[in-house]
């Protein structure tokens, strides 16, 4: 029987989401790429266990996470069934609708039909009653966003979801749609958008609309896929993310400008007592203005390498300012 750290909580930070008066850790486990049908459940289950006993009381997922769509949310199921029976009190679990989850008209975007029947889907798929976050993936341009914002408040006066958050909304977007959901009496939680040192748009206003909203932020492939860490430094490993087919990430975005700018910001790193992705993930946290960021996992080991980030989240000015010299000339170079 798993019996959890009793110090899980003495050293992760945690950080007030918006306005609210949710606590969110520092660092989410995203079980996105490595909670599919190609990995057993005692791996889930130790990469889980793991994140807990850090401090990650936030696992975030999505409908169609895997792969396949939807095992993600089967594997959690499970271990919400099993090692974290007792635990869900102490859990934030969040999901997400928007993209292609089945087949026809109504599997995929932002209709009312869609949305509710997606979450109904997914709390069968992880078990649970409800969930803690339910957001709305992506906006959709062809349903009207009172009738998407009305499903989230709909699904939390059910029961369903105890907080709504939005994903890849811009920042006009992300004020129509809070404006929407004050109406209705359902406030905006968070917003989880792309960001990290090679993606800085949220940068171009929508940071700042969720700090005038006084809503919380959760930043998704901060280490951009694995380009900031130390395995593209020296090549493209065989069986990497960047050697295969995957779509998200390819060899043509490793140039050799970039490489280079990586390997300077790898010195950095290793200046301040880090590694590439813990930089990448301090540099993300810095300040204190984000509420989390969201990590995946596909090993123990590198899970601990990423929560050994929250020990340093301090920047002097001049690394900041080296930081911003080498970003700049990896975006020009």
């Amino acid at each position: 029987m798993y019996l959890p750290s009793a110090d899980r909580y003495s050293a992760m930070p945690y950080r007030r989401t918006g306005r609210s008066g949710l606590l969110l850790p520092a660092l989410s486990l995203g079980l996105w790429h490595n909670f599919g049908g190609d990995r057993t459940p005692d791996e889930q289950g130790r990469i889980l266990r793991r994140a807990f006993d850090l401090g990650i009381t936030h696992f975030d997922l999505a409908n169609n996470y895997g792969p396949p769509p939807g095992s993600a949310e089967l594997a959690l199921g499970r271990a919400l069934a099993g090692d974290f029976a007792k635990l869900r009190d102490e859990l934030v679990i969040s999901t997400k609708a928007g993209y292609h989850m089945w087949d026809g008209p109504y599997g995929e975007w932002g209709s009312r039909k869609y949305l509710r029947s997606s979450l109904d889907q997914s709390l069968k798929r992880l078990g649970v009653e409800y969930v803690d976050i339910f957001y709305s993936h992506r906006p959709d341009p062809d349903t009207p966003l009172e009738e998407t914002m009305g499903a989230l408040d709909t699904a939390v006066r059910q029961g369903k979801a105890l907080y709504v958050g939005l994903s890849n909304y811009s920042a006009e977007e992300t004020r129509e749609a809070a404006a929407i959901l004050k109406d209705l009496g359902t406030p905006l939680l968070i917003h989880q958008p792309r960001y990290s040192m090679l993606d800085r748009r949220p940068e171009g206003g929508l940071l700042t609309a969720l700090d005038e909203l006084g809503v919380g932020s959760i930043a998704y492939s901060p280490l951009e896929q694995g380009i900031l860490t130390d395995r593209y430094l020296n090549g493209i490993p065989a069986g990497s993310r960047a050697a295969g087919d995957s779509p998200f990430l390819t060899s043509d975005a490793l140039t050799p400008q970039l490489v280079g700018r990586l390997r300077a910001l790898d010195a950095l790193a290793k200046e301040r007592g880090q590694s590439l992705a813990q930089l990448a993930l301090a540099w993300v946290l810095r300040g204190g203005r984000l509420t989390s960021a969201v990590v995946g996992a596909s090993s123990v080991t590198q899970l601990e390498n990423s929560v050994e980030a929250v020990r340093n989240l301090e920047f002097t000015e001049e690394e900041l300012t080296r930081i911003e010299e080498l970003l700049a000339e990896a975006r020009t170079g």
